[in-house]
């Protein structure tokens, strides 16, 4: 996605709308926006980009990142963009099978896709069980953090993955990965097929991601599954992967349809 500077500027009374459509294409770019890079893109005030910002953010086109202060894609412009790509409408598609495998497994399950560097719960159901991890619909979290952001991850090359993580990776835990774990991790994480959060966003809670991939091979989606870490020795992680993948395959072949 693309800026064009060949039409002529807009009538001053939607010089406010232009300004903020254009920032809403800079972040269709790139993973993040930085208010100084915004004004000087737009040829405004820091002071202006700012309140552009903070007025989409309050209407949940951005969102700001409460440590670095950049800008990303809000969960509103992701929900236009699933509700208006019918060809891809992994909510629609991906509910009825996460509840069954919800059921199946009795745990917390997610669907998550990739945006920039975090990944976005897009769906999901709670497990029936007294103790148990919490749907995160509609949130943001980073990427390398996730068994689900890694499995989507896993998909990128060396370069992209400097891209995303210019300045290393933000410690959530003490069992956080580096960036030289991550790029050590992932090659196995592609071998398996599947990926591990041990206790790596949130002490005491570990997940298992398996991808969901399009017709061509890529993976577009990641379905996970979280529970307290004390659930998940190795011998249920074999099972849950198994169920995870039942679960993907039932997705992609309503998406197929």
């Amino acid at each position: 996605m693309s800026m064009t500077t060949s039409e002529p500027p807009p009538p001053p009374a939607l010089a406010s709308v232009d300004h903020a459509l254009r920032l809403l294409l800079l972040l269709g770019d790139r993973p993040e926006l930085r208010v100084t890079e915004a004004a000087a893109r737009l040829g405004v005030a820091p002071s202006t980009a700012h309140r552009l910002l903070t007025t989409l953010a309050a209407r949940g086109f951005v969102t700001q990142d409460r440590i670095s202060k950049v800008y990303r894609v809000g969960p509103a412009l992701i929900e236009i963009g699933v509700h208006s790509t019918s060809s891809i409408d992994l909510r629609a598609a991906g509910e009825p099978h996460l509840k069954v495998l919800s059921q199946r497994i009795s745990e917390t399950v997610n669907l998550l896709v990739r945006q920039g560097d975090s990944v976005r719960f897009v769906a999901g159901f709670e497990a029936d069980q007294q103790v148990r991890t919490q749907v995160l619909t509609g949130a943001l979290l980073p990427a390398y953090a996730t068994s689900g952001g890694k499995v989507l991850l896993a998909e990128l090359s060396r370069e992209e993955l400097r891209a995303l993580y210019p300045r290393g990776l933000r410690r959530l835990t003490q069992r956080t990965r580096t960036f030289t774990q991550l790029m050590a991790e992932l090659p196995l994480v592609m071998m398996r097929g599947f990926a591990v959060n041990d206790q790596e966003s949130r002490d005491g809670l570990s997940a298992i991601a398996v991808p969901l991939r399009a017709r061509d091979g890529r993976a577009i989606a990641a379905v996970a599954m979280s529970a307290p870490s004390a659930r998940l020795g190795a011998e249920r992680m074999r099972e849950l992967v198994v169920e995870l993948r039942a679960c993907a395959s039932a997705i992609r072949g309503d998406l197929a349809r």
